[in-house]
């Protein structure tokens, strides 16, 4: 036989001639894989949960995304409900989670895995949130800072959405066979 034909144990050494019983070395019974189909689904599986590119598409529809939820809630329902005030530290607190659903949604709609989109969007929105809210804070006022600080936690919370959208989506991780 040729040598390319046998199949090496990785455990013992030994030359196995294909095909092995229950994919196991004749010698020490040891269990033999494909070392060039392992490596394969190894490969597929670290690819799953990685970034390919940053897609325009998906960041406009996050930003527009962001950008209405934000409206609506932290500017909108208080016109609409005069008892909510969202105005100062308020807002801010009621935009981060704002922003993880935003991150979620994106997540689960996406095709593929859009991360770095929903925070993209998010920094985008955050900012002008931060100086509106910043600028029309009368009763519930912070120091400038800490609406920086905000809008940095409400885009550590949009990725973390963004993330558990994608996991979701993607369902649960294939089984390795044994």
């Amino acid at each position: 036989m040729n040598k390319a034909e046998k199949v090496i144990c990785s455990s013992c050494g030994f030359a196995n001639t294909p095909p092995l019983v229950k994919n196991r070395c004749v010698s020490c019974g040891a269990k033999v894989e494909d070392l060039k189909r392992a490596s394969s689904q190894r490969e597929e599986l670290e690819r799953r949960y990685r970034h390919e590119r940053f897609s325009v598409m998906w960041f406009g529809i996050s930003l527009a995304i962001m950008t209405v939820m934000t409206g609506a809630l932290v500017l909108g329902l208080p016109i609409v409900v005069p008892m909510l005030d969202f105005e100062g530290s308020a807002g801010m607190l009621v935009s981060i989670p704002v922003w993880f659903l935003g991150g979620l949604l994106v997540g689960l709609i996406s095709p593929g895995r859009t991360y770095v989109e929903p925070i993209a969007a998010v920094f985008l929105v955050a900012v002008p949130t931060a100086f509106l809210l910043y600028l029309n804070q009368t009763v519930k006022t912070m120091p400038g800072f800490m609406y920086v600080l905000m809008s940095v936690l409400g885009i550590l919370f949009t990725s973390i959405g963004a993330y558990l959208g994608e996991r979701i989506q993607l369902g649960p991780p294939p089984k390795t066979s044994e």
